[in-house]
C-alpha cells in the first residue's frame, strides 16, 4: 500500500493468481499460448509487477481487465471493454507483494479512471515517480471505481489500482 499527501491509500493489483491459472489454460481470446524464453529480459510481467530477467520463461496472453474486474465486483464492464497483450511468468510465481511496484515502470504511463458503469471518467499521463500521486488524486474522486495504468506507446494494460 502507498499513501500520498492526498490521504488516499492505494491498492495496487497485478493480475490475480486464480485468473492467471485460467489464462494460462485459455486466455481471454480463447487460446492456449506457448511459453517462450524472455531472451534478454525486460518484459513487464503482470503477474508479479516486476521485469522479466534473462532466461525467464514467459507467456504473452490476451487479457480483458475490465471484463475480469466487472465479474469480480458486479460492476458493468462498459463500452471500453478491451482485450490486449500481457506478459506473465509461464509458471505461477510469488505474485505482487503489494505497494507501488518500484522499478516496474520504465517510462511515462497513462492512468485511466473508470466509473462503476465502465465509463472512462478521464485520465492523466505521468512519469514513473509521479504515478502514485496521480493515482491517489484520481481515486479521490468518489465517481472513480478503478484505475488502469497503461503503457503510453502501445496502450497495454500494466496493472490496476483501487482504493485500499
Amino acid at each position: 500500500m502507498h499513501t500520498t499527501d492526498t490521504t488516499t491509500a492505494l491498492d495496487v493489483r497485478a493480475v490475480p493468481a486464480p485468473v492467471l491459472a485460467e489464462l494460462r489454460r485459455a486466455d481471454d481470446a480463447g487460446r492456449a499460448r506457448a511459453a517462450t524464453d524472455a531472451g534478454p529480459g525486460g518484459h513487464p510481467l503482470r503477474c508479479c509487477l516486476t521485469r522479466a530477467r534473462p532466461g525467464d520463461r514467459v507467456v504473452l496472453l490476451s487479457y480483458a481487465p475490465l471484463l475480469r474486474w466487472a465479474a469480480e465486483t458486479g460492476c458493468d464492464p462498459g463500452p471500453y471493454l478491451e482485450t490486449g497483450p500481457v506478459f506473465v511468468h509461464a509458471e505461477p510465481c510469488a505474485g505482487h507483494p503489494g505497494g507501488w511496484p518500484e522499478g516496474f515502470h520504465g517510462g511515462p504511463r497513462v492512468l485511466r479512471a473508470y466509473s462503476a458503469d465502465g465509463l472512462i471518467l478521464g485520465g492523466r499521463v505521468g512519469a514513473p515517480a509521479e504515478l502514485p500521486g496521480i493515482a491517489a488524486e484520481l481515486l479521490a474522486d468518489p465517481a472513480t471505481a478503478v484505475l488502469h495504468v497503461r503503457a503510453v506507446e502501445f496502450g497495454c494494460f500494466m496493472h490496476e489500482v483501487r482504493r485500499a
